[in-house]
C-alpha cells in the first residue's frame, strides 16, 4: 500500500551511506534505476514527504515508499532489484572496485583510523568479507611498495566468526520470506541470488539453505536446485490418519509393559527436544522428535507396527507431519507435551495412553496456526 504523507520512521544516513548515495546519484557507473534510487533515499533523509519527492523526481508516491521501506530494512542493499527467476546480475564492478579506495583513509596508508568493514559493506552494498579481503589486498600491496612485504612465514589470523554469523542472519530472513509468503510454495530458491539481495558472499547463503533443507521448509531437487517445501494437504492428511491408527494402537499394546531404561531413553529424547528449543534448532528438535515417536513404536512389541512406521517415515518428514516446522507456537511447551505421553506408557491404563497419543498425533496438544498442525 503507497505510503500517505510524510513517513513515520525516520530515515537517517551515515556519512558512509551517505557518500555512496551521492555517488551513485551523480551517475557514476550507475544505472538510471540505480541513480533514481539513491536520489530518492537522500531526498527522503533530509526529512522530505513521500508526496514531495515523488513531485520533485517525477514518480508516484508509491515508488518512494517502496524504496525508502526497503533502504530502511536492508540498507544498500535493499536497493537491488528483489529476487526474481532467471540467471542473477553480478554485483555492479564499480561498487567492488570503489571499496579498495573509498574504503580507506585519505592519509596515504591504508590503515589509518579506516571505516569499519561493516560500515563499508553497508555502504557499497557488499559483504563484510568482501571489504575485509579488499582491505587485506590494498595492506599487502602497499607494503611491498614499501619494502615491507608480508613474509610467507607470518602465521595466519585466526579463523572468523564472520560466516557464521551471515549465515545465521541470512537464514532467518530467508525463513521469514518462506513464511511471509514472499517466497511461495514451489519457488526456486538462489543462493547466488539471496547473496546478491542480501548483501554477502554465497557461503552463508550456501549455509542458511542447507539448514532450511535439513529443518524441511526447503526440498532439494537433484539437476534443478532447492525449492520451497510443497505440502499437498491431501497427503498430509492421510499420513496424519495413518500416524493416529499406528501411534494409538502402538501406546495401547506398550502401556505398563515399557522397561524402565525405555523410559528412560524416551525422557533422553524429550531433554534433546527441549535443548533444541532452547537454542531455536528446529532441525534438532525434529530429529529428536522423530526419534521419540520410532521408540515409542518400538516399545509396542509388534514388529510389523515398527516396519510400517519406517516405511512412512520419510513422507512424515517431508509432509511435516511430525513436527511442523511451520509451527507458531512455544516449541519448549511442545517438548514438555512429550513427558506426558512418557508417564501415559509409564502408567496402567491403556485406553488413556491411546487416547493421549491419539490426540498428540492429531496435533490437538498445542495451540498452533489455524491451518497448520505441529506434530
Amino acid at each position: 500500500m503507497p505510503d500517505a504523507g510524510r513517513p513515520k520512521s525516520p530515515l537517517t544516513l551515515s556519512a558512509a551511506e551517505r557518500a555512496a548515495l551521492s555517488h551513485l546519484a551523480a551517475g557514476n557507473g550507475s544505472t538510471p534505476a540505480m541513480r533514481l534510487r539513491a536520489r530518492i533515499v537522500l531526498a527522503c533523509a533530509e526529512g522530505q514527504s513521500n508526496k514531495d519527492v515523488a513531485d520533485l523526481l517525477a514518480v508516484t508516491p508509491g515508488t518512494v515508499g517502496k524504496w525508502r521501506r526497503r533502504f530502511l530494512r536492508m540498507g544498500m542493499a535493499g536497493l537491488d532489484d528483489g529476487m526474481r527467476s532467471g540467471r542473477p546480475r553480478m554485483v555492479d564492478r564499480v561498487r567492488l572496485g570503489a571499496i579498495g579506495t573509498g574504503s580507506m583513509a585519505d592519509s596515504g596508508h591504508p590503515m589509518s583510523n579506516p571505516a569499519s568493514t561493516r560500515e563499508v559493506a553497508a555502504a557499497h552494498g557488499v559483504s563484510q568479507s568482501t571489504v575485509a579481503r579488499r582491505r587485506r589486498e590494498e595492506i599487502h600491496r602497499h607494503r611491498t611498495g614499501s619494502g615491507l612485504a608480508l613474509r610467507s612465514t607470518q602465521p595466519a589470523p585466526p579463523p572468523s566468526t564472520e560466516t557464521e554469523l551471515l549465515s545465521d542472519r541470512v537464514y532467518e530472513a530467508i525463513r521469514n520470506w518462506i513464511l511471509s509468503g514472499e517466497l511461495a510454495p514451489g519457488m526456486r530458491v538462489v543462493e547466488s541470488e539471496i547473496a546478491r539481495v542480501l548483501g554477502t558472499s554465497q557461503t552463508p547463503a550456501r549455509e542458511a539453505v542447507r539448514r532450511l533443507a535439513h529443518e524441511g521448509l526447503v526440498t532439494y531437487r537433484p539437476r534443478l536446485g532447492n525449492f520451497v517445501t510443497e505440502i499437498s494437504q491431501v497427503e498430509a492428511r492421510e499420513a496424519r490418519e495413518v500416524r493416529v491408527l499406528l501411534e494409538t494402537a502402538a501406546a495401547r499394546r506398550a502401556t505398563g509393559n515399557v522397561p524402565p531404561a525405555e523410559l528412560d531413553l524416551l525422557r533422553i529424547e524429550v531433554q534433546r527436544m527441549t535443548d533444541a528449543a532452547d537454542h531455536h534448532d528446529i532441525g534438532a528438535f525434529r530429529e529428536a522428535d522423530l526419534r521419540f515417536h520410532r521408540q515409542v513404536l518400538a516399545t509396542s512389541g509388534n514388529s510389523m507396527l515398527l516396519k510400517v512406521w519406517r516405511t512412512l517415515e520419510p513422507a512424515l518428514w517431508n509432509l511435516q507431519v511430525v513436527s511442523n516446522a511451520m509451527y507458531a507456537g512455544d516449541w519448549g511447551l511442545m517438548a514438555r507435551r512429550h513427558l506426558d505421553l512418557v508417564e501415559a506408557l509409564a502408567g496402567t491404563d491403556p485406553e488413556d495412553a491411546a487416547r493421549l497419543f491419539s490426540a498428540h498425533a492429531r496435533g490437538e496438544s498445542s495451540i498452533t496456526r489455524p491451518a497448520s498442525r505441529h506434530d
